[in-house]
């Protein structure tokens, strides 16, 4: 049998929901696709979308966990290519003060969401 599969959204549990919303709409330009929430109010999902690729961001805020999540060591992380002046964007996010790692001979960089998710900008091809 072979499959074919594509992807569709990619889960983080963060700890505050309006924050980390902001964080992507201000730093990647992520917007809210839709939202799920239990009735009982133990849990909110919300999916930002690029609105451009199909695949989506899930945000998971769980009510009963209101420590930080352990992330590791960040080896696992997203990735963005960023349209527009790569200089520009870079320049942006030192502003925001996310930007936790650069790699100059590579030519990429990390930033730090609130929750300390690492997300490799890169420019577009």
């Amino acid at each position: 049998m072979k499959i074919q599969a594509k992807f569709d959204h990619f889960n983080i549990n963060v700890t505050d929901l309006d924050r980390s919303i902001a964080f992507y709409n201000k730093a990647l330009g992520l917007t809210e696709l839709r939202r799920k929430e239990a009735s009982d109010g133990s849990f909110v999902l919300v999916y930002l979308t690029d609105n451009t690729s199909g695949f989506a961001l899930e945000l998971t805020w769980l009510r009963d966990h209101p420590k930080a999540y352990e992330l590791g060591e960040n080896e696992s992380h997203l990735c963005f290519r960023v349209a527009g002046d790569y200089d520009e964007v870079r320049k942006f996010h030192k502003e925001m003060d996310c930007v936790c790692y650069e790699n100059h001979s590579m030519g990429l960089y990390f930033i730090i969401d609130p929750d300390g998710y690492w997300i490799e900008v890169l420019p577009m091809k």
